[in-house]
């Protein structure tokens, strides 16, 4: 059981980090060394010996091992990013990088992604050490940069260059999941991840006749590329039911006494009210446009437009988005990955899921735990070259009107300190029985 300590130092960490400005624009714009160096120092304090490992200078990852009591079990990774997305100012209440701690809540960029989990994971480790507590199977403990760009310098490199520091994990946990979600009806759900739609960020090129703006001109490239965006943006994508999908639609259903009929998703995701938000993202493939750029100047027809799209498939779904992107984008408009990663899909009848749930429902018995996909991607993509399933675990108890999904990139992040408490608890509970 987390200790007092335990509690007081996941608050202090949190705020530490959050202290330590680790903003990625992207562009390997981003300096984590000093968070991983924190993170190793507090590692070392336990009886660890982490390693610090870099791609390119300053980009710094940290994988400590902790030995389990049976050498014959399958080890665990337990993974977290030290880099966050920009935040402005000027925009929020607090400073983003204070880690100002008011009324029961720490602020600042990281709070909830995901600064707070690798607090949740250093307190827990460090509680160990001074209980002198082993876990049945290894753990191997990883601090990860460049989560929020493309993992090169983090998660990839360590899977593609370093892969023995993960000898015999088989299973990995990291964020989002297992936060409560308030229903609206008195219902509190705790959402664990079983799965991520894969990542296929597009770059469409247009390419037509340069001209005078005065003139006719039928193979303007920016009107053939605002065509392919209309097309892809108005693009009703089939339902595609995953297993973990399928199961998270049934559990909800039961939950809320609705028939499960999985013949007519749209009908039940209605039924399902606010709940449905868990899941209605992550029943079809999705392409959405966010940038655009054309010209030099307004009379002159640009001779080349570009676009790019935020494309994310489901498991198995890859074919048929490349297949329907051929046909959106038509003859007269080329794509290509700007950065691709594959979709996963984790069993939920597993003994480590059932621990997750377990570990839940002892701390919130209230509570009702679902399986979800998750919408987006984590460093589990790149891990999973290893041969490593991925889930989302990372346990907050929330308020009611605490919108923690928004809070995601989003403006004054913050979390509370009771939900770092229960978190400490939740995952030291899991990792003891894993």
């Amino acid at each position: 059981m987390a200790d007092g300590q335990a509690l007081d130092e996941v608050v202090t960490f949190t705020s530490d980090l959050i202290r330590i400005d680790t903003t990625n624009r992207g562009g390997g714009d981003c300096q984590e060394r000093p968070a991983a160096e924190y993170a190793a120092e507090k590692l070392a304090g336990a009886d660890l010996e982490p390693v610090l490992l870099e791609r390119t200078k300053g980009r710094t990852n940290v994988v400590a091992r902790i030995e389990g009591t049976d050498p014959s079990a399958d080890a665990l990774l337990l993974h977290g990013h030290l880099d966050v997305v920009p935040a402005e100012a000027r925009d929020w209440s607090v400073h983003p990088f204070s880690g100002e701690i008011r009324d029961g809540v720490v602020w600042g960029r990281g709070a909830v992604d995901m600064k707070n989990m690798d607090a949740m994971i250093l307190a827990v480790v460090r509680n160990w050490a001074r209980e002198g507590v082993r876990p049945r199977r290894d753990i191997v403990v990883a601090f990860t940069a460049d989560e929020e760009a493309s993992a090169e310098d983090g998660s990839g490199f360590l899977a593609d260059q370093h892969p023995g520091l993960f000898e015999g994990c088989t299973e990995g946990v990291s964020e989002s999941g297992a936060f409560t979600f308030h229903d609206g009806a008195g219902r509190q759900l705790y959402p664990i991840a079983a799965g991520e739609r894969g990542t296929g960020w597009l770059k469409l090129t247009a390419r037509g006749r340069a001209g005078h703006g005065s003139k006719v001109n039928k193979e303007n490239a920016v009107t053939r590329l605002a065509a392919a965006v209309t097309r892809i943006g108005e693009h009703e994508w089939p339902l595609r039911l995953t297993p973990t999908v399928r199961a998270a639609l049934t559990e909800l259903a039961v939950l809320y006494g609705i028939e499960p009929d999985l013949t007519d998703v749209d009908t039940l995701l209605e039924k399902l009210g606010p709940a449905a938000k868990l899941v209605e993202a992550t029943v079809r493939n999705s392409a959405n446009p966010t940038m655009l750029d054309a010209g030099y100047k307004l009379n002159v027809i640009p001779g080349e437009a570009v676009g790019y799209v935020d494309g994310r498939y489901l498991p198995g779904g890859e074919d048929e988005f490349r297949t329907t992107l051929d046909l959106l984008t038509g003859p007269d408009v080329e794509w290509e990955f700007h950065h691709r990663e594959v979709a996963l899909q984790a069993p939920v009848d597993s003994p480590t899921y059932a621990a997750m749930r377990a570990a839940v429902e002892e701390f919130a018995p209230e509570g009702h735990v679902v399986p979800y996909c998750m919408s987006g991607g984590t460093d589990a993509k790149q891990f999973s070259r290893l041969g490593i399933t991925g889930y989302g675990f990372a346990p907050l108890k929330l308020p009611e009107g605490f919108d923690y999904q928004a809070l995601f990139h989003g403006v004054d992040e913050r979390v509370p300190v009771e939900a770092l408490h229960f978190g400490v608890r939740v995952l030291d509970r899991f990792l003891r029985s894993a």
